[in-house]
């Protein structure tokens, strides 16, 4: 209880923290009041384009590198929603920082490209929050004419004789026309005198239809580009006496609420081409012809996103080539990374009260992402890496045979994995599935599988063939990954002094492995007598892990260069420092220990001492290991099962 009012206590803090930090001072004034007082204070940040403002929100938010082995970035914005996607965040955050800096990118339309529940969706809707986030803060403070449907900037009052010395005294450029509402405003209003032009500040908002618009096509055969450009408005014709009054005009359409900002098309290429010519010319050209008036200036950043299937449909009409040169276009595929889909599932699952009641063992989430990102996956070139393999190699683990150099060409011996495949939202249905079906309020890793499977058979969009290639990757799942973590966990749990144990059985083994590269003879400890290395020993150890005969020798070497690496920093060689050898020795000592485990957990009229150690296991497989009574004890009577079987 104290615990939970200290939680409280401190998100009350963050809260009003919060509210500080992004407290918004809001401004009103003539235009000469805002060139006085407002504008020399950071000109060049109230000269921003729409691309410089999202790039500088992008930044505002924080960065910092993958973690990865790679050149990627892990932007702040997308960090805490987004999994898994660091390669395609990085293209969209290089798409921003490219077209900031005035380069043709900025005159093409975003477009992301990827399957159903993919995240593209999210990810703008996280660019959209962020813009509203930023526009309250002193960094992105945005200034508009008062009044004006588009809120475009100020400095576009400046007359064009003006803006060249403009440019002299401020150090930037002014580029873009008044709106025709500014302008009729402008003449009507105020005789032409901008200087009397109201201006205040504005935030951004998508419900106030504030620097960021969404449209979503509906049926395309009655989509109306109205939706997008707005239309006469009947009911002010009256009072202005001409449909070609700017004021008589209806400024509702999602591009002029995107003006400043951030447009989003869902699912574009389903619109009428004339829908993206208009998006194409204003991308390019930063202008809009509607009926009535002449060209619009609008300032904003249009991404857009679409599915494969409709791409591929997209393609195969020649008259859209045109139109492909005129997108950037980036892949956001599913994470081939379990880890990260397990985070996935995670975040989806960790709002929902029935999953937050459920307690799921430390394999749970892990077994449905490994065999989610087996979906993804097509074989190999190399018979020698199946597709077990390739899932470990996508997640950064060593796989005997392949060297760090091989990564990259094995990734793009087929660039689309990832596009297509099992979902999140796939999996997540199939836990839901399985908790409710539950008695209990605990879900194991061989529930998930079982929920999967049952998922899987009753899918009537999937037809044979493509049922039993799923069923068989749930067979690898289980035999491939879960058959080892669910064995380590109780080996561990069962033998309390692993961790030392296996620090010794290291320390031997490379003891071993320099008297053998160095050609040299070893002192027995107990005799004191000169022995050769441990030949036996070493290959004991190498085998848990397919070392071959043929490959030793190379491996060995590899470990004694990552040791003495380790050394020279002052660190000690453990068995965190080699992923590889580290499963190598919990092999070995699982072996040794195999008879033992098998005594202790499958006794059927088991004596006092029996209990008490099966009662010590499941005891620490809850305290250390995540698991809970129900699971523990289904851990352990798994084993059992596997250890009766070899």
């Amino acid at each position: 209880m104290v615990d939970q009012s200290k939680r409280q206590n401190s998100f009350v803090d963050s809260l009003v923290s919060y509210a500080n930090e992004h407290k918004a001072k809001h401004w009103e004034g003539t235009f000469d009041q805002f060139m006085r007082d407002i504008f020399p204070t950071q000109p060049a940040a109230l000269s921003r384009t729409s691309h410089q403002y999202n790039w500088d929100m992008i930044r505002w938010h924080g960065a910092k590198e993958s973690g990865n082995g790679d050149d990627t970035v892990r932007y702040g914005l997308f960090s805490r929603d987004l999994f898994g996607m660091d390669e395609s965040l990085d293209r969209v955050a290089n798409y921003f920082k490219a077209a900031s800096e005035g380069s043709e990118v900025g005159r093409r339309l975003l477009l992301l490209l990827g399957p159903p529940s993919g995240g593209k969706s999210s990810l703008v809707t996280l660019l959209k929050r962020g813009l509203e986030e930023y526009s309250l803060t002193d960094e992105g403070a945005l200034y508009a004419i008062k009044g004006s449907p588009v809120h475009e900037n100020p400095l576009l009052l400046i007359p064009h004789s003006k803006r060249a010395e403009f440019r002299d005294t401020y150090g930037v450029t002014i580029e873009g026309e008044l709106s025709p509402y500014a302008r009729a405003m402008l003449e009507e209003d105020y005789e032409g005198d901008f200087t009397r032009v109201p201006v205040e500040r504005i935030f951004i908002s998508e419900a106030g239809r504030v620097g960021v618009g969404t449209y979503a096509p509906h049926d395309p055969t009655t989509a109306d580009i109205a939706d997008l450009v707005g239309s006469v408005d009947l009911s002010k014709v009256a009072d202005y006496g001409d449909e070609g009054n700017p004021r008589a005009w209806s400024w509702s359409g999602a591009v002029y609420a995107a003006s400043r900002g951030l447009l989003e098309m869902i699912e574009i290429l389903k619109v009428k081409r004339e829908f993206l010519y208009l998006l194409l010319t204003l991308t390019q050209e930063k202008n809009i012809k509607v009926s009535r008036f002449p060209l619009i200036y609008m300032d904003q950043t249009i991404v857009a996103h679409t599915n494969l299937a409709e791409f591929r449909k997209f393609l195969q009409e020649k008259e859209n080539e045109a139109l492909l040169d005129r997108m950037v276009i980036i892949q956001v595929p599913y994470t081939l990374r379990y880890t990260e889909e397990a985070r996935i599932y995670q975040k989806l699952t960790s709002s929902t009260p029935t999953f937050r009641e459920v307690h799921l063992d430390p394999h749970a989430l892990r077994v449905a992402a490994v065999f989610a990102v087996l979906t993804r996956l097509k074989p190999s070139e190399r018979p020698d890496l199946d597709l077990s393999k390739k899932v470990r190699l996508h997640n950064a683990e060593d796989v005997e045979g392949v060297s760090s150099s091989e990564l990259e060409k094995i990734r793009n011996e087929n660039p689309d994995e990832g596009m297509e495949g099992v979902s999140p939202r796939f999996v997540v249905n199939a836990l839901a599935g399985a908790i409710s079906s539950s008695e209990r309020k605990s879900l194991t890793a061989i529930d998930v599988l079982l929920a999967l499977k049952d998922t899987i058979e009753s899918d009537a969009r999937m037809d044979g063939k493509q049922k039993k290639a799923w069923m068989d990757l749930l067979v690898t799942t289980r035999k491939d990954f879960y058959n080892r973590w669910v064995k380590e966990d109780v080996h561990k749990a069962l033998f309390v002094s692993f961790e030392e144990e296996a620090q010794e059985l290291l320390d031997k083994y490379l003891d071993e492995v320099e008297a053998v590269l160095d050609n040299r003879q070893l002192t027995d400890p107990i005799t004191g007598e000169e022995r050769d290395a441990d030949e036996r020993f070493l290959r004991g150890v190498e085998e848990k892990i397919g070392i071959s005969d043929a490959g030793k020798h190379s491996f060995r070497q590899e470990v004694v260069r990552k040791a003495m690496a380790a050394y020279k920093r002052g660190e000690s060689f453990s068995l965190q420092s080699h992923a590889r050898l580290n499963e190598a020795v919990e092999s070995y000592l699982f072996e040794e220990r195999r008879d033992v485990l098998r005594l202790v957990t499958s006794s059927a009229r088991p004596d006092d001492e029996s209990r008490r150690k099966v009662s010590a296991v499941q005891d620490r497989l809850v305290s250390d290991y995540g698991y809970d009574a129900h699971s523990a004890n289904e851990a352990l009577s798994y084993v059992t099962t596997l250890l009766s079987q070899e």
